[in-house]
This record gives C-alpha cells, structure tokens and sequence, in this order.
C-alpha cells in the first residue's frame, strides 16, 4: 500500500500548525518539507524554526526535502529541528558519499534526488548509501505544477534498478501528483507518493488522501 506525504509547500503557512495537524489526522504517513535557498532554486521557503515548530504539531516522521546549494551545511540543523529523513538533490552535492554519511551519523534517513532532466546513471553509484530515492516529476521550486512527461518511465527505470543491484531504498515521487494519476505512478514503481495542492487545495483532506492510498 502506497505511503502519502502531504507536501506542506501548498498549505495554508497562515495557520501552517492547524495544517499540519489535520494531514496527521487525515491519515497521511509522513509530513514532507520543501526547503529551497532562492540558489538551488529561484523560491525561498523555509527553515529550521519552521520544520521545529512543524515537529511540535505532528508525531508523523517528517520527510525533508533539500533543494538547496550545500546542504552538507546544513544537515545537523535541519536533524536537531527534527527531522526524521534527509533528502538531497545529487546536482548539488559535492560529495555524494560524505553527505550520505553525515545524514546517517545524525540519525536520519538518507535521501538522494534527481530532477527530471537528470538520469539515474548519476544516482546508481550510491544505491547501497541510500534509504529513499526521490524521483521529481516536475522541475523544483514551484507547488501546483503538471506531472512531466516521461516521469513513469523514470519511475519504472528506478523500480528496475533496485531489483538488479539488490538495493533496498524506498521510490518516492515528489510533483503533480493527483488522484487520476496516482495509480499509474504507484503501478511504475513509486511508494510514497508526495502531494501538495491536490490534499491541501481539496475540501477533504482525508478523502482525498484515501483517495490517493486506494489508487
């Protein structure tokens, strides 16, 4: 069964607490947490206070995502926040094997990420380092954006990948994940799927989540 990650890039940040707290009640599995630095990519969201007081509205593991320019920088802030998983993008590593450990030596999940126009290649040397892989089916920076094409065969590409090397890291997929869509990306490969506007510009977060998790 597919794990749901509401995306909080596409909540209310009015009352982000509230949010957060009726995802958790709504059934989501993990919270996920879009940071972006204005470098890595144009937006700049949040940081560490915010993912701190994100951590003291859920019990859910929150699942951060790094879209930042050296995020070696910044691994033991985002973990003391309370971070429970650590993804990074694979373009903006300096040293892909480094990082990968200091996220494990701070308790975390480790994550790599790959933009749409990135092949796997750039990811296979460290299939063995990671527990999760996120494939983006948009280019970053941005909530609300259209699931691109070509992201299922990535996808499936990513499921293939792990069956030949014997790895065991988690296929997450992260942008324009709506019901009419989930169940193909789930059948490709993915097992969590990562939802921003489709839950939190629904009237029913709950449904809307049973809705994705059915798919």
């Amino acid at each position: 069964m597919a794990s749901i990650a509401p995306s909080i890039l596409s909540a209310d940040f009015g009352r982000l607490a509230e949010e957060v707290r009726a995802v958790t009640a709504g059934g989501a599995d993990l919270v996920h947490v879009d940071v972006m630095d204005g470098r890595f990519v144009p937006p700049i969201t949040i940081g560490p206070i915010v993912v701190a007081a994100i951590r003291r509205a859920t019990h859910l593991p929150l699942d951060v995502h790094l879209m930042i320019d050296t995020p070696e920088r910044q691994v033991d802030e985002f973990v003391r926040a309370g971070a429970n998983g650590l993804t990074v993008h694979v373009e903006a590593a300096r040293d892909v094997p480094a990082l990968l450990a200091a996220i494990a030596q701070h308790g975390a999940r480790r994550g790599l990420a790959l933009n749409p126009p990135t092949s796997l290649d750039a990811v296979r040397p460290f299939v063995h380092a990671i527990d999760l892989l996120l494939v983006m089916s948009v280019n970053p920076g941005w909530g609300g954006q259209p699931f691109v094409d070509g992201s299922l065969e990535k996808l499936a590409a990513a499921r293939r990948l792990r069956s030949e090397t014997g790895a065991r890291f988690v296929i997450e997929v992260d942008g324009g994940i709506k019901p009419h869509n989930a169940a193909e990306a789930l059948a490709a490969g993915a097992d969590v799927l990562v939802a921003g506007s489709a839950i939190f510009e629904s009237a029913d977060y709950a449904a809307t989540i049973r809705s994705l998790r059915g798919a």
